[in-house]
């Protein structure tokens, strides 16, 4: 199987995404947001149901839970920055969540 290779985004075209993104930022190099939920369950059902999405997209995020919250990190390691799997990823999420 060949390997894609992400284009790394310009600081224009991250900025145009953001816009079109509620909530998410950039923070330290990533785009980054929280979430949250009523409880814990909610919580761990949120990362459940994104966690299909995330293997079927082989594209994985730095995430961090506590009780009801849930941080979010996404960048492109191999593209060394945020690319448009980074952006896909984070519209899929906010879906997952409405």
């Amino acid at each position: 199987m060949q390997k894609t290779t992400m284009q790394r985004l310009s600081e224009e075209q991250i900025k145009s995404e953001l816009s079109r993104l509620q909530g998410w930022s950039v923070v330290n190099g990533k785009l980054h947001k929280d979430y949250i939920f009523d409880d814990f369950i909610d919580a761990f059902g949120f990362m459940s149901k994104a966690a299909i999405h995330i293997e079927k997209m082989n594209h994985h995020p730095e995430w961090f839970n506590v009780y009801n919250k849930i941080s979010i990190d996404l960048v492109t390691h191999d593209a060394g920055g945020i690319t448009q799997n980074d952006i896909s990823l984070a519209k899929t999420l906010d879906l997952l969540k409405n």
